[in-house]
């Protein structure tokens, strides 16, 4: 592991604009999670006081949902606490744990890549199509779907680089 002084300033840049894309992230999903909070608390007020319920609300509340699940999940794997299980890379040599790390930064790239070219093609495919109660886009449904895998593959990207150079600051991977 290295100090964050030492690292080259290409690594710097990087770290530091991914942290900040991480940052917006976890603002966003929770910003999300506040909205979504209201919503239903006005969606429980308007069916049992008012005795009128906001049929907008259950269509908002699952796009917010998208949000925070994969603008939180690009987050995990940005700093490496996604679901993961690593008690068995820990139990092994370093050379196998090294070669673990690196098949599934690997295999996340791939799966990021692939949700990002899947996902812009749903959203290009449902953009025309308007959601019913509130007449949005269905296109915004897939959209965080696709932006999650643009931030996966290019998290992951990161990681590889960082492990490549000597500069992995995973606890997980190689101590």
């Amino acid at each position: 592991m290295c100090d964050r002084e030492k690292s080259p300033a290409f690594l710097q840049i990087m770290d530091a604009t991914y942290g900040l894309i991480s940052r917006v992230c976890m603002i966003m999903a929770g910003v999300a999670l506040v909205v979504m909070t209201v919503i239903f608390a006005w969606l429980v007020y308007g069916r049992y006081v008012l005795n009128d319920t906001p049929t907008w609300a259950e269509q908002v509340s699952l796009l917010l949902i998208m949000v925070i699940t994969f603008f939180g999940a690009a987050v995990g794997v940005n700093q490496n606490r996604h679901l993961s299980v690593v008690i068995f890379r820990s139990i092994v040599p370093d050379w196998i744990r090294i070669f673990f790390v690196v098949v599934s930064d690997i295999l996340m790239l791939v799966f990021g890549g692939m949700m990002f070219w899947y996902g812009m093609q749903l959203t290009q495919f449902k953009w025309n199509t308007l959601i019913p109660l509130i007449q949005v886009s269905e296109g915004f449904r897939s959209l965080p779907l696709t932006i999650c895998g643009l931030l996966i593959f290019l998290f992951s990207s990161g990681h590889l680089i960082r492990l490549y150079l000597g500069h992995d600051k995973r606890k997980d991977s190689i101590e």
